[in-house]
């Protein structure tokens, strides 16, 4: 419940911000705004301040700023002269335009103004992301593991462009999605080039091909009536052996417990420059998968920056997200991202929920994450959202007159349509996501 209510709010945001867009600069246009509603549906609170009547309405899934002139049928008589000085309507193309866009241009503008912000309060990143793109495992199965990669190569460049750390390697990998990709490697002191084929996976970089930074055996946490905790083993704990085998890695531990198969082995870790051995039998619910009950730990670490360098990295992160969804977008349409990929508004409603109950620079990350998609969302031509109006405004400003009233009827029927199959689509993905797939 915490949750849904929190995701709520930060949606809440969001559209707040995008329908002041719209507002603000219908205001400064001259048009009448009528009502400025959060949310869809039956009005749950009202009040009217000046010429405008503020909701919050039941639905919390988007929101809407209601102008005097807008739309089809809306005014049963027809309006005076010195209403239609104030109509929607009745105002310039250019104006027009200015106040349709400015919705999703807030939603680009906030991260501007958030990233920055939460550079400044500091942000906690994973440590390996500015280590160098060395494998630390490799999953079985994977597009990484059939080209031949093995725990220990280092990545030297792809496609020709060299690479020095995880994030510069992800980075690259962005504009790559679809495409075959050539991976220079050092293997000990040999040089090899491994090739991934041409793949349809997600934009999540080397992890979505099967690669894994390496990871110390480290307990992050202990399952409750566990056999790690029965035995007495403690967060913080580092595992360096089972029975006779070294353990370097997370991964390789996960490995060892498949395979002693429900076996009773020795454990011996190493507590507070202390060597301690514990005898622990691995457990399974379905004898396919073997647990202890643990978790890796977290090796984060906060970076806090100044004013302007805070400026200029959320800058460029802004823009890298921006990127990042268009890249996205013309994969999708082209196929090389899978359909099951595209999120609804409850896994919208689980990042946001997620991210309100962690720390205060994740929230302002995730919010500017979702303002960018909410954006950008918004100004594709379809009919019904922010670009189809656009749309139609950019024609009849190349035609010199407007759509006929029926075209314009039959285009957001169209746009409609596809915008519900597109929500369908979404929502089925997301119940797929949580009941299929253990909420991802």
């Amino acid at each position: 419940m915490i949750t849904v209510i929190a995701g709520i709010l930060m949606l809440g945001v969001l559209v707040f911000i995008h329908e002041l867009g719209h507002f603000c600069v219908a205001k400064l246009a001259g048009v009448k705004v009528l009502k400025f509603s959060l949310g869809f549906g039956p009005r749950l609170f009202s009040r009217t301040w000046g010429e405008t009547e503020y909701l919050i309405s039941l639905i919390p899934l988007g929101g809407y700023v209601q102008m005097l002139g807008e739309g089809v049928g809306e005014e049963e008589e027809p309006l005076s002269d010195e209403e239609k000085k104030r109509s929607f309507a009745e105002k310039p193309i250019s104006r027009r335009m200015a106040i349709v866009a400015a919705g999703p241009l807030m939603n680009l503008i906030l991260p501007l103004i958030l990233l920055p912000l939460a550079y400044m309060v500091g942000i906690h990143v994973p440590t390996f992301l500015d280590d160098p793109p060395c494998v630390g495992y490799v999953i079985t199965g994977s597009d990484a593991d059939q080209a031949g990669f093995e725990a220990g190569d280092c990545i030297i460049s792809l496609n020709n462009r060299a690479v020095s750390s995880w994030t510069q390697t992800d980075k690259t990998l962005i504009p790559l999605v679809g495409a075959q990709l050539h991976f220079e490697v050092q293997r000990h002191a040999e040089m090899l080039e491994l090739t991934v084929p041409a793949e349809n996976g997600s934009l999540e970089g080397l992890q979505s091909l099967g690669l894994m930074p390496m990871q110390e055996a480290i307990i992050g946490t202990l399952s409750p009536a566990m056999p790690a905790e029965n035995a007495g083993l403690m967060v913080g704990d580092r595992i360096v052996r089972i029975n006779d085998l070294n353990i370097e890695s997370w991964y390789q531990l996960h490995q060892v417990i498949q395979q002693l198969n429900g076996q009773a082995a020795v454990f011996e870790v190493e507590r507070h420059g202390e060597q301690l051995k514990f005898t622990i039998a691995p457990e399974s619910r379905d004898d396919t998968v073997w647990l202890i009950g643990i978790t890796p730990q977290q090796q984060m670490e906060e970076k806090k920056y100044p004013f302007v360098e805070a400026i200029e990295i959320g800058v460029h992160r802004t823009q890298e997200l921006i990127e990042l969804t268009l890249v996205f977008l013309r994969k999708m349409v082209a196929g090389h991202v899978p359909a099951d990929n595209i999120g609804g508004p409850i896994m919208v409603m689980q990042i946001a929920g997620q991210a309100a109950q962690t720390d205060f620079s994740t929230i302002l990350t995730v919010l500017s994450f979702l303002s960018i998609q909410l954006g950008i969302l918004n100004l594709l031509p379809i009919p019904v959202l922010d670009g189809g109006h656009l749309f139609f405004n950019l024609v009849e400003l190349i035609w010199r007159r407007p759509l006929s009233l029926r075209a314009r009827e039959v285009m957001q029927q169209i746009g409609l349509g596809l915008l519900l199959m597109l929500m369908l689509l979404a929502f089925y993905n997301d119940i797929v996501r949580i009941f299929l797939r253990g909420g991802g």
